[in-house]
Protein backbone atom coordinates (compact mmCIF):
# COMPACT_ATOMS: atom_id res chain seq x y z
CA UNK A 1 0.00 0.00 0.00
CA UNK A 2 1.22 3.10 -1.00
CA UNK A 3 1.89 5.74 1.97
CA UNK A 4 -0.04 9.08 1.79
CA UNK A 5 2.49 11.83 2.81
CA UNK A 6 2.14 13.17 5.92
CA UNK A 7 -0.20 16.79 5.30
CA UNK A 8 2.11 19.66 5.59
CA UNK A 9 1.19 23.33 6.92
CA UNK A 10 0.77 26.24 4.26
CA UNK A 11 1.89 29.53 4.69
CA UNK A 12 1.37 33.07 2.42
CA UNK A 13 1.93 36.73 2.98
CA UNK A 14 -0.37 39.40 2.29
CA UNK A 15 1.84 42.19 1.23
CA UNK A 16 -0.03 45.27 2.25
CA UNK A 17 2.58 48.44 2.15
CA UNK A 18 1.50 50.79 4.75
CA UNK A 19 -1.76 49.11 6.14
CA UNK A 20 -5.55 47.82 5.31
CA UNK A 21 -6.30 49.48 8.62
CA UNK A 22 -6.01 53.25 9.69
CA UNK A 23 -3.13 53.10 12.06
CA UNK A 24 -0.08 50.89 11.04
CA UNK A 25 1.33 53.43 8.63
CA UNK A 26 2.52 55.51 11.26
CA UNK A 27 5.06 52.87 12.49
CA UNK A 28 8.52 54.87 12.25
CA UNK A 29 10.12 51.88 11.10
CA UNK A 30 7.77 51.40 7.46
CA UNK A 31 8.42 53.93 4.81
CA UNK A 32 5.38 56.21 4.62
CA UNK A 33 5.42 55.22 0.67
CA UNK A 34 5.63 51.61 1.10
CA UNK A 35 2.34 51.09 -0.89
CA UNK A 36 3.79 51.97 -4.14
CA UNK A 37 7.69 51.54 -3.47
CA UNK A 38 8.91 48.28 -5.65
CA UNK A 39 11.32 47.69 -3.14
CA UNK A 40 9.40 47.39 -0.02
CA UNK A 41 7.77 44.32 -2.18
CA UNK A 42 10.50 42.84 -3.61
CA UNK A 43 12.58 43.08 -0.25
CA UNK A 44 9.23 41.19 1.72
CA UNK A 45 8.66 38.70 -0.84
CA UNK A 46 12.64 37.46 -0.77
CA UNK A 47 12.35 37.48 2.81
CA UNK A 48 8.81 35.19 2.88
CA UNK A 49 11.01 32.80 0.41
CA UNK A 50 13.88 32.28 2.71
CA UNK A 51 11.51 31.67 4.95
CA UNK A 52 10.20 29.26 2.73
CA UNK A 53 6.72 30.75 2.68
CA UNK A 54 4.57 28.97 -0.05
CA UNK A 55 3.12 32.46 -1.71
CA UNK A 56 3.02 36.05 -1.08
CA UNK A 57 -0.85 37.32 -2.42
CA UNK A 58 -1.93 41.20 -3.64
CA UNK A 59 -4.91 41.98 -2.87
CA UNK A 60 -7.06 44.52 -4.63
CA UNK A 61 -10.33 46.14 -5.25
CA UNK A 62 -11.49 49.22 -7.86
CA UNK A 63 -13.30 51.37 -6.07
CA UNK A 64 -12.06 53.94 -2.69
CA UNK A 65 -13.15 56.69 -0.85
CA UNK A 66 -11.35 59.28 0.81
CA UNK A 67 -12.06 57.34 4.10
CA UNK A 68 -10.30 53.95 2.90
CA UNK A 69 -7.65 52.42 4.56
CA UNK A 70 -3.88 53.86 3.70
CA UNK A 71 -2.79 50.99 1.57
CA UNK A 72 -5.73 50.99 -0.62
CA UNK A 73 -5.84 54.88 -1.46
CA UNK A 74 -2.35 54.83 -2.75
CA UNK A 75 -1.68 50.99 -4.49
CA UNK A 76 0.43 49.55 -7.73
CA UNK A 77 -1.75 47.02 -10.06
CA UNK A 78 -1.32 43.67 -9.30
CA UNK A 79 -0.50 41.60 -12.66
CA UNK A 80 2.51 44.42 -12.77
CA UNK A 81 3.63 44.35 -9.44
CA UNK A 82 3.83 40.74 -9.72
CA UNK A 83 5.90 40.65 -12.79
CA UNK A 84 8.52 42.52 -11.12
CA UNK A 85 8.35 39.75 -8.02
CA UNK A 86 8.22 37.11 -10.72
CA UNK A 87 12.20 38.02 -12.12
CA UNK A 88 13.05 38.89 -8.03
CA UNK A 89 12.47 35.63 -6.50
CA UNK A 90 12.72 32.30 -8.26
CA UNK A 91 10.59 30.11 -6.07
CA UNK A 92 7.72 31.35 -4.06
CA UNK A 93 3.60 31.51 -5.50
CA UNK A 94 2.63 34.78 -6.97
CA UNK A 95 -1.16 35.45 -6.21
CA UNK A 96 -2.78 38.59 -7.51
CA UNK A 97 -6.55 39.68 -6.91
CA UNK A 98 -8.50 40.40 -9.90
CA UNK A 99 -12.12 40.66 -10.17
CA UNK A 100 -14.61 38.95 -12.96
CA UNK A 101 -17.14 41.76 -12.89
CA UNK A 102 -15.10 44.19 -14.67
CA UNK A 103 -12.70 42.59 -17.16
CA UNK A 104 -13.29 39.92 -19.77
CA UNK A 105 -12.30 36.66 -20.29
CA UNK A 106 -10.07 37.06 -23.17
CA UNK A 107 -7.47 39.68 -20.97
CA UNK A 108 -7.38 37.77 -17.76
CA UNK A 109 -6.54 34.46 -19.29
CA UNK A 110 -3.22 36.49 -21.30
CA UNK A 111 -2.33 38.63 -18.20
CA UNK A 112 -2.43 35.18 -15.50
CA UNK A 113 -1.01 33.17 -18.60
CA UNK A 114 1.98 35.43 -18.59
CA UNK A 115 2.91 35.68 -15.37
CA UNK A 116 2.89 32.04 -15.36
CA UNK A 117 4.94 31.76 -17.94
CA UNK A 118 7.27 34.65 -16.72
CA UNK A 119 7.53 33.10 -13.07
CA UNK A 120 7.97 29.90 -14.69
CA UNK A 121 4.74 28.34 -13.06
CA UNK A 122 4.12 30.46 -9.91
CA UNK A 123 1.27 32.15 -10.61
CA UNK A 124 -2.05 31.71 -9.20
CA UNK A 125 -5.54 34.25 -9.71
CA UNK A 126 -7.33 35.43 -7.05
CA UNK A 127 -10.90 35.24 -8.54
CA UNK A 128 -13.49 37.96 -6.73
CA UNK A 129 -16.71 39.53 -7.70
CA UNK A 130 -16.09 42.53 -6.12
CA UNK A 131 -18.32 43.66 -3.01
CA UNK A 132 -18.27 47.29 -3.73
CA UNK A 133 -20.97 48.86 -5.42
CA UNK A 134 -19.19 51.92 -6.35
CA UNK A 135 -16.87 50.02 -8.59
CA UNK A 136 -19.70 50.08 -11.30
CA UNK A 137 -19.24 53.72 -12.01
CA UNK A 138 -15.55 53.39 -12.32
CA UNK A 139 -16.34 50.64 -15.12
CA UNK A 140 -19.57 52.36 -17.38
CA UNK A 141 -22.18 51.14 -15.38
CA UNK A 142 -25.08 53.15 -13.39
CA UNK A 143 -25.55 50.23 -11.17
CA UNK A 144 -23.30 47.41 -9.22
CA UNK A 145 -23.92 43.84 -10.86
CA UNK A 146 -26.74 41.61 -8.77
CA UNK A 147 -24.84 39.60 -6.06
CA UNK A 148 -26.94 36.35 -7.64
CA UNK A 149 -25.41 37.11 -11.16
CA UNK A 150 -21.83 38.11 -10.10
CA UNK A 151 -21.31 34.66 -8.93
CA UNK A 152 -23.05 33.50 -11.77
CA UNK A 153 -20.85 35.82 -14.16
CA UNK A 154 -17.54 34.23 -12.49
CA UNK A 155 -18.35 30.81 -12.76
CA UNK A 156 -18.70 31.70 -16.60
CA UNK A 157 -15.98 33.29 -16.46
CA UNK A 158 -13.37 31.33 -15.06
CA UNK A 159 -14.69 28.92 -17.29
CA UNK A 160 -13.37 30.63 -20.49
CA UNK A 161 -10.06 31.89 -18.80
CA UNK A 162 -9.20 27.76 -18.00
CA UNK A 163 -10.22 26.67 -21.39
CA UNK A 164 -7.94 29.56 -22.98
CA UNK A 165 -4.85 28.19 -21.47
CA UNK A 166 -5.53 25.34 -22.81
CA UNK A 167 -5.18 26.47 -26.63
CA UNK A 168 -2.31 24.92 -27.33
CA UNK A 169 -1.42 21.25 -26.28
CA UNK A 170 1.91 20.83 -24.87
CA UNK A 171 3.67 19.37 -28.00
CA UNK A 172 2.22 22.08 -30.18
CA UNK A 173 5.47 23.87 -31.15
CA UNK A 174 7.68 21.64 -32.79
CA UNK A 175 10.25 24.94 -33.66
CA UNK A 176 11.76 22.30 -36.56
CA UNK A 177 13.86 25.10 -37.98
CA UNK A 178 15.33 22.80 -40.75
CA UNK A 179 11.87 21.40 -41.77
CA UNK A 180 10.66 24.73 -41.62
CA UNK A 181 7.33 23.42 -38.73
CA UNK A 182 7.42 26.12 -36.11
CA UNK A 183 3.57 25.13 -35.20
CA UNK A 184 1.82 22.36 -35.50
CA UNK A 185 -1.59 23.20 -36.50
CA UNK A 186 -3.90 19.96 -35.27
CA UNK A 187 -2.48 20.78 -31.62
CA UNK A 188 -3.80 24.66 -31.73
CA UNK A 189 -7.45 24.98 -30.60
CA UNK A 190 -10.06 27.63 -30.84
CA UNK A 191 -12.55 27.53 -27.61
CA UNK A 192 -15.35 28.96 -29.70
CA UNK A 193 -17.15 29.34 -26.56
CA UNK A 194 -20.79 31.17 -26.57
CA UNK A 195 -22.59 31.53 -23.08
CA UNK A 196 -25.01 33.63 -21.00
CA UNK A 197 -22.25 36.35 -20.01
CA UNK A 198 -19.39 35.75 -22.58
CA UNK A 199 -18.83 35.01 -26.22
CA UNK A 200 -14.90 34.24 -26.54
CA UNK A 201 -13.32 32.70 -29.70
CA UNK A 202 -10.20 32.03 -29.16
CA UNK A 203 -7.36 30.17 -29.28
CA UNK A 204 -5.39 32.50 -26.60
CA UNK A 205 -1.64 33.04 -28.60
CA UNK A 206 -0.01 31.44 -25.62
CA UNK A 207 1.19 28.12 -24.86
CA UNK A 208 0.45 26.63 -21.20
CA UNK A 209 3.24 27.02 -18.28
CA UNK A 210 5.09 24.46 -16.50
CA UNK A 211 2.30 23.83 -13.52
CA UNK A 212 0.05 23.37 -16.57
CA UNK A 213 -2.36 26.40 -15.81
CA UNK A 214 -2.47 29.18 -12.72
CA UNK A 215 -3.72 28.38 -9.14
CA UNK A 216 -7.45 29.77 -8.57
CA UNK A 217 -7.82 31.43 -5.71
CA UNK A 218 -11.46 32.18 -4.14
CA UNK A 219 -12.81 33.82 -0.81
CA UNK A 220 -16.61 33.57 -0.81
CA UNK A 221 -18.73 33.80 2.99
CA UNK A 222 -22.11 33.80 1.15
CA UNK A 223 -23.67 30.83 0.19
CA UNK A 224 -23.24 31.45 -3.23
CA UNK A 225 -19.29 32.36 -2.25
CA UNK A 226 -19.23 29.06 -0.88
CA UNK A 227 -20.70 26.95 -3.80
CA UNK A 228 -18.30 28.68 -6.38
CA UNK A 229 -15.28 28.39 -4.49
CA UNK A 230 -16.22 24.42 -3.91
CA UNK A 231 -16.42 24.43 -7.95
CA UNK A 232 -13.24 25.89 -8.60
CA UNK A 233 -10.74 26.84 -6.03
CA UNK A 234 -7.64 24.90 -5.23
CA UNK A 235 -7.44 28.17 -2.16
CA UNK A 236 -9.83 29.74 -0.53
CA UNK A 237 -8.94 32.93 1.69
CA UNK A 238 -11.22 31.92 4.19
CA UNK A 239 -12.79 34.64 6.34
CA UNK A 240 -13.10 32.99 9.98
CA UNK A 241 -12.19 34.68 13.26
CA UNK A 242 -12.82 31.65 15.83
CA UNK A 243 -11.74 28.11 15.86
CA UNK A 244 -15.11 27.37 15.97
CA UNK A 245 -16.29 29.24 12.97
CA UNK A 246 -13.04 28.22 11.05
CA UNK A 247 -13.99 24.67 11.63
CA UNK A 248 -17.56 24.50 10.25
CA UNK A 249 -16.07 26.60 7.45
CA UNK A 250 -13.92 24.43 6.55
CA UNK A 251 -15.91 21.57 7.06
CA UNK A 252 -18.65 22.77 4.71
CA UNK A 253 -16.38 23.81 2.20
CA UNK A 254 -14.60 20.47 2.13
CA UNK A 255 -18.31 18.53 1.71
CA UNK A 256 -19.07 21.08 -0.83
CA UNK A 257 -15.88 20.15 -3.04
CA UNK A 258 -16.32 16.90 -2.39
CA UNK A 259 -20.18 17.08 -3.08
CA UNK A 260 -19.00 18.30 -6.97
CA UNK A 261 -16.54 15.15 -7.35
CA UNK A 262 -13.46 16.69 -6.39
CA UNK A 263 -10.87 15.87 -4.21
CA UNK A 264 -11.06 18.03 -1.50
CA UNK A 265 -7.04 17.51 -0.32
CA UNK A 266 -6.56 20.01 -3.45
CA UNK A 267 -8.45 23.07 -1.68
CA UNK A 268 -6.54 24.11 0.55
CA UNK A 269 -8.54 26.75 3.13
CA UNK A 270 -6.22 29.74 4.29
CA UNK A 271 -7.83 32.37 6.69
CA UNK A 272 -5.74 36.04 7.19
CA UNK A 273 -4.14 36.35 10.33
CA UNK A 274 -2.29 39.35 11.71
CA UNK A 275 -0.18 37.64 14.79
CA UNK A 276 1.03 39.87 17.42
CA UNK A 277 4.16 38.45 19.13
CA UNK A 278 6.56 39.27 21.79
CA UNK A 279 9.12 37.74 24.43
CA UNK A 280 6.29 36.95 26.63
CA UNK A 281 2.38 36.46 26.36
CA UNK A 282 2.00 39.23 28.94
CA UNK A 283 3.93 41.30 26.49
CA UNK A 284 1.99 40.62 23.56
CA UNK A 285 -1.34 41.27 24.98
CA UNK A 286 0.10 44.49 26.21
CA UNK A 287 0.78 45.31 23.11
CA UNK A 288 -2.68 44.05 21.51
CA UNK A 289 -4.32 45.98 23.91
CA UNK A 290 -2.25 49.37 23.11
CA UNK A 291 -2.87 48.68 19.28
CA UNK A 292 -6.76 48.42 20.34
CA UNK A 293 -6.51 51.22 22.04
CA UNK A 294 -5.15 53.74 19.65
CA UNK A 295 -7.59 53.13 17.09
CA UNK A 296 -10.04 55.81 16.32
CA UNK A 297 -13.42 55.22 16.42
CA UNK A 298 -14.68 57.30 13.10
CA UNK A 299 -11.69 54.91 11.39
CA UNK A 300 -13.05 51.90 13.26
CA UNK A 301 -16.68 52.89 11.92
CA UNK A 302 -15.34 53.53 8.21
CA UNK A 303 -14.05 49.92 8.06
CA UNK A 304 -17.02 48.44 9.59
CA UNK A 305 -19.26 50.25 6.89
CA UNK A 306 -17.13 48.98 4.14
CA UNK A 307 -18.66 45.48 4.14
CA UNK A 308 -22.41 47.44 3.66
CA UNK A 309 -20.83 49.24 0.42
CA UNK A 310 -19.47 51.93 2.76
CA UNK A 311 -22.84 52.71 4.38
CA UNK A 312 -22.02 55.59 6.89
CA UNK A 313 -22.29 54.36 10.74
CA UNK A 314 -20.81 57.90 12.12
CA UNK A 315 -24.77 59.14 10.98
CA UNK A 316 -25.95 56.36 14.32
CA UNK A 317 -25.66 57.21 18.27
CA UNK A 318 -22.43 55.07 19.22
CA UNK A 319 -24.16 53.66 22.17
CA UNK A 320 -27.39 53.18 20.66
CA UNK A 321 -28.34 49.33 19.32
CA UNK A 322 -26.83 48.81 15.99
CA UNK A 323 -29.16 49.43 13.16
CA UNK A 324 -30.98 47.09 11.01
CA UNK A 325 -28.95 47.30 7.48
CA UNK A 326 -29.73 43.73 6.47
CA UNK A 327 -31.05 45.42 3.44
CA UNK A 328 -27.64 46.62 2.78
CA UNK A 329 -26.26 43.19 2.36
CA UNK A 330 -27.69 42.16 0.12
CA UNK A 331 -25.52 43.27 -3.17
CA UNK A 332 -22.26 44.21 -1.43
CA UNK A 333 -20.10 41.77 0.55
CA UNK A 334 -22.60 39.66 1.05
CA UNK A 335 -21.56 36.81 3.59
CA UNK A 336 -19.73 39.17 5.76
CA UNK A 337 -22.56 41.61 5.99
CA UNK A 338 -24.72 39.35 7.28
CA UNK A 339 -22.68 37.59 9.52
CA UNK A 340 -21.82 41.32 11.01
CA UNK A 341 -25.86 41.71 11.01
CA UNK A 342 -26.84 38.26 12.61
CA UNK A 343 -23.97 38.65 15.21
CA UNK A 344 -24.77 42.25 16.32
CA UNK A 345 -28.74 41.46 16.61
CA UNK A 346 -27.31 38.36 18.55
CA UNK A 347 -25.21 39.74 21.12
CA UNK A 348 -27.25 43.41 21.17
CA UNK A 349 -24.29 44.96 20.30
CA UNK A 350 -24.22 48.47 20.03
CA UNK A 351 -22.80 50.33 17.18
CA UNK A 352 -19.60 51.47 18.82
CA UNK A 353 -19.35 47.64 19.87
CA UNK A 354 -19.68 46.46 16.44
CA UNK A 355 -17.59 48.53 15.28
CA UNK A 356 -14.38 47.64 17.62
CA UNK A 357 -15.55 43.91 16.71
CA UNK A 358 -15.91 44.05 13.31
CA UNK A 359 -13.85 47.52 12.05
CA UNK A 360 -10.39 45.58 12.37
CA UNK A 361 -8.22 42.68 11.81
CA UNK A 362 -8.47 40.09 14.46
CA UNK A 363 -5.64 39.49 16.49
CA UNK A 364 -6.38 35.97 17.38
CA UNK A 365 -2.82 34.43 17.92
CA UNK A 366 -1.43 37.11 20.63
CA UNK A 367 1.34 35.53 22.53
CA UNK A 368 5.19 34.47 22.87
CA UNK A 369 6.50 32.37 19.80
CA UNK A 370 5.57 28.94 21.38
CA UNK A 371 2.21 30.24 22.06
CA UNK A 372 1.51 31.85 18.27
CA UNK A 373 2.73 28.23 16.73
CA UNK A 374 1.03 25.49 19.00
CA UNK A 375 -2.13 28.23 18.41
CA UNK A 376 -1.30 27.41 14.85
CA UNK A 377 -0.57 23.81 15.49
CA UNK A 378 -4.32 23.18 16.84
CA UNK A 379 -5.85 25.09 13.96
CA UNK A 380 -3.85 23.05 11.52
CA UNK A 381 -4.36 19.70 13.71
CA UNK A 382 -7.89 20.25 14.47
CA UNK A 383 -8.92 20.23 10.26
CA UNK A 384 -10.00 24.22 11.00
CA UNK A 385 -7.68 25.06 8.42
CA UNK A 386 -4.53 23.56 5.96
CA UNK A 387 -2.70 27.30 6.58
CA UNK A 388 -2.80 30.99 6.85
CA UNK A 389 -1.92 33.93 4.94
CA UNK A 390 0.32 36.50 7.27
CA UNK A 391 -0.74 39.68 6.86
CA UNK A 392 2.33 42.15 6.71
CA UNK A 393 2.78 45.60 7.10
CA UNK A 394 4.62 46.20 9.92
CA UNK A 395 8.59 44.82 9.82
CA UNK A 396 9.16 43.88 13.77
CA UNK A 397 5.90 41.50 13.16
CA UNK A 398 6.69 39.96 10.02
CA UNK A 399 10.99 39.42 11.66
CA UNK A 400 9.70 37.90 14.33
CA UNK A 401 6.97 35.41 12.79
CA UNK A 402 9.80 34.50 10.39
CA UNK A 403 12.28 34.60 12.89
CA UNK A 404 10.52 33.28 16.16
CA UNK A 405 7.65 31.33 14.97
CA UNK A 406 8.42 29.27 11.87
CA UNK A 407 11.52 27.67 12.87
CA UNK A 408 9.06 26.58 15.89
CA UNK A 409 6.23 24.96 13.17
CA UNK A 410 9.44 23.72 11.44
CA UNK A 411 10.46 21.35 14.70
CA UNK A 412 7.04 20.46 14.99
CA UNK A 413 7.45 18.76 11.63
CA UNK A 414 4.40 21.21 9.84
CA UNK A 415 6.33 23.04 7.54
CA UNK A 416 9.06 22.64 5.24
CA UNK A 417 12.93 23.41 6.06
CA UNK A 418 13.22 23.76 2.26
CA UNK A 419 11.75 23.95 -1.00
CA UNK A 420 10.94 20.81 -2.64
CA UNK A 421 9.15 22.25 -5.74
CA UNK A 422 10.06 25.49 -8.00
CA UNK A 423 5.99 25.77 -9.08
CA UNK A 424 3.27 26.83 -7.12
CA UNK A 425 1.18 23.90 -7.75
CA UNK A 426 4.16 21.57 -6.46
CA UNK A 427 3.98 23.74 -2.96
CA UNK A 428 0.35 23.27 -2.30
CA UNK A 429 0.63 19.53 -3.53
CA UNK A 430 -1.62 20.02 -6.92
CA UNK A 431 -1.85 17.93 -9.95
CA UNK A 432 -0.99 19.86 -13.30
CA UNK A 433 -4.16 19.72 -14.55
CA UNK A 434 -4.28 17.82 -17.68
CA UNK A 435 -5.22 19.45 -21.21
CA UNK A 436 -9.07 19.21 -22.22
CA UNK A 437 -7.76 18.31 -25.86
CA UNK A 438 -5.31 15.35 -24.69
CA UNK A 439 -8.26 13.71 -22.37
CA UNK A 440 -10.00 10.83 -23.72
CA UNK A 441 -12.90 11.73 -26.01
CA UNK A 442 -15.20 10.88 -23.46
CA UNK A 443 -14.22 12.90 -20.88
CA UNK A 444 -14.18 16.14 -23.44
CA UNK A 445 -17.54 15.04 -24.26
CA UNK A 446 -18.56 15.00 -20.71
CA UNK A 447 -17.23 18.28 -19.99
Amino acid sequence: MTQQPARQLKLGAILAGVGTDHTRWRDPALAGDASIDINWYIENARLAEAAKFDLVFIVDSPFITPDTAPHFLNRLEPLTLLSALAVSTSKIGLVGTLTTSYWEPYNVARQFGSLDHISKGRAGWNVVTTGLEGAARNYGRDEHFDHAVRYERAGEFVDVVQGLWDSYEDDAFPRDKAAGVFLDKTKQHALNHKGKHFSVAGPLALSRSRQGQPVIFQAGVSGAGRDLGARIAEGVFAGVDTFEDAVEYYADLKARAAAQGRDPDHLSVLPGISPIIADTDEEAQAIAEARAGSREIDKLLVELGRAFGYHDFKQYPLDGPFPDVSQLSLNSYKGHAERIVRISQAENLTVRQAAERFGRWKANFVGSPQTVADEIERWFVGRAVDGFILHVTGPDDFARFREKVVPLLQAKGLFRTEYEHDTLRGHLGLPVPENRWTQAPGQIAAE
